[in-house]
Order: C-alpha cells, then sequence, then structure tokens
C-alpha cells in the first residue's frame, strides 16, 4: 500500500523551492496515513497563498511564518478539512491577517481509523469557494476544481501559470487516498478522478509525497487499482458467499501493514457502497455483503 519511509531523512519545518512560484514547508507529523507528513506549499514569490497549512503544531507554524518572511499573504487555502490539513489556518491568519478561503466547513461523527483524518471542527472560512472560482496575486491565478470522494468537501487548486494542480490528498505522490464512508465516496471517487483525467496539467503538488511528473499516467494506474480492487471483492464474494469486510481485508491485503487493516477496511466498504448503488452487492443486515 505505501513504500517504507525513514522521516528523519526529510527536512520539517525547512523551506524548498520547488519553482519559481512555488515552496513547500514539511509539518512534522509523520506516520503511516501521512508519510512524511503534511505539506504546506507557498505560492507567489512577492504576494502569498498558503496552501493546506496543516496540523495546529507551534513549530510548524513558526516554519510557515519564517518562510513567509514579512511577505504579504493574500490567502490561506485548505483542500479539505481532516485535521492533519487545515488547524493551522486560524492561528496562521490570526498571525498573518490573511483570509482563510477554500473548501467548505464539514464536520460530521466519522467512525474511520484514522486520528490524524478526523475532521476538524474548529475551522472557519471566511470564502468558500465553488468550482472555477479563482483566488489571484502577483503573478499567480489559483482555480478552485471541486474533487469530492476522498471527502465531500474536497477541492483542488489549479496554478494557471505553471499548469500545476495541488491535489490534496486527492491524488498523493505515495499511496492511494483512504476512501472512508460515510463522507468518503467511491463513487464521487472515481467521477473526481475522471476529471482530473480530461485535464491537462503536467504536474501534481499532493499534500503527501513527491511532486508527480506524470500525472495522467498516475491518475489512470490509480483508476486501474480500483477497478482491480473492485473485481477482488466480486471475487471474493463469488467464490465465499457472504462475508464480513474484515475477512475480505484479510485476504485482499496479505503484506500489507497490519496498522493499515482498518483503513483498508473502509475503503472495501466504500467499494460495497458503489456496488451496491450499482445493483451488484447488497449488506444483508448483520454485517456481512453478499452479491445481488
Amino acid at each position: 500500500m505505501a513504500p517504507p519511509f525513514d522521516p528523519s531523512d526529510l527536512p520539517a519545518g525547512m523551506l524548498m523551492q520547488l519553482s519559481r512560484r512555488v515552496g513547500r514547508v514539511l509539518a512534522p507529523n509523520p506516520s503511516p496515513f501521512t508519510y512524511t507528513g503534511t505539506q504546506t506549499y507557498l505560492v507567489g514569490t512577492e504576494e502569498l497563498a498558503v496552501i493546506d497549512p496543516g496540523p495546529d503544531d507551534p513549530a510548524h507554524l513558526a516554519a510557515l511564518l519564517a518562510a513567509i518572511g514579512g511577505r504579504p499573504l493574500k490567502a490561506i487555502l485548505c483542500t479539505h478539512t481532516h485535521r492533519d490539513h487545515s488547524p493551522a489556518a486560524a492561528p496562521l491568519g490570526a498571525r498573518t491577517g490573511a483570509p482563510i478561503i477554500g473548501c467548505a466547513p464539514l464536520t460530521l461523527e466519522d467512525d474511520g481509523p484514522r486520528a490524524d483524518a478526523a475532521f476538524d471542527a474548529a475551522y472557519r472560512p471566511d470564502r468558500v469557494l465553488k468550482d472555477g472560482e479563482q483566488v489571484t496575486g502577483a503573478g499567480w491565478t489559483l482555480e478552485a476544481v471541486a474533487t469530492p470522494g476522498h471527502t465531500s468537501n474536497h477541492l483542488c487548486f489549479a496554478l494557471r501559470e505553471e499548469g500545476a494542480l495541488f491535489t490534496g490528498d486527492h491524488v498523493m505522490g505515495w499511496s492511494t487516498s483512504v476512501v472512508s464512508p460515510p463522507d468518503g465516496d467511491m463513487t464521487a471517487y472515481m467521477a473526481s478522478m475522471q476529471r482530473l483525467l480530461d485535464r491537462d496539467d503536467v504536474l501534481y503538488y499532493p499534500a503527501h509525497g513527491e511532486p508527480v511528473e506524470s500525472p495522467r499516467r498516475l491518475v489512470r494506474g490509480m483508476m486501474g487499482h480500483r477497478k482491480q480492487r473492485e473485481g477482488q471483492i466480486l471475487r471474493f464474494l463469488e467464490r465465499h458467499g457472504a462475508s464480513e469486510i474484515p475477512h475480505m481485508v484479510t485476504e485482499m491485503y496479505k503484506g500489507v501493514d497490519p496498522r493499515l487493516h482498518s483503513a483498508a477496511g473502509r475503503s472495501v466498504l466504500a467499494h460495497l457502497i458503489d456496488l451496491d448503488g450499482r445493483g451488484i452487492a447488497a449488506a444483508t443486515g448483520d454485517g456481512r455483503w453478499q452479491l445481488r
């Protein structure tokens, strides 16, 4: 599911310049679900935007303020409101006076397994961006691209001047995204992936993992992976009949870090809900699923 990593080899807190307009600062929150940590992006040279300010961590906030270096901050943009992405927006806004702009607020009682992915109940945007709306500064234009699936409020941001797309958790540079019901939706996720496949972006900047230099190839591969997983589920149910999700995970995710099995179960559930909506599978009412 994900390659091994050593977070000590990566410079958390340092500004790394990735292009003339784009820099990043890695938050000190590595985990099996965040890989090396959440990457906060700074866009611009004279006037800046910050994308995914990350966790409310004093060291990370200090690193962001140092990277901003007193330059005007025009906007703090959030791709979605999981707790490793948006909580630093409020303290950063308080220190800089910049508005919080981007995804809509969303708070759910999520029974998913990821403590780092709980929703940020304190997120209060000054402006919610609709699909296609823009935020601009000196030398840059960021356009919202609605990509529900990982969460229903997920946005990507297109940097028009560089043909780049900040993909948040929708497309990551190290692993597939967890799609965890009730808010995570596999049907919406696949439609959003198709939307990215139809675009002409030349580079992705994900919130976790390195920049993606062949984005359409990666998207095709990720969509193929989801189709393969769906096929595995269907074959399992054909062989075993009505089954519980943990039994599916044990067989389908052999060799995967057991700490990720509960998250894998959420993605299997998302696939089953999608199959149910298409009239292919159904819940039995006792915690099991079967083919229709």
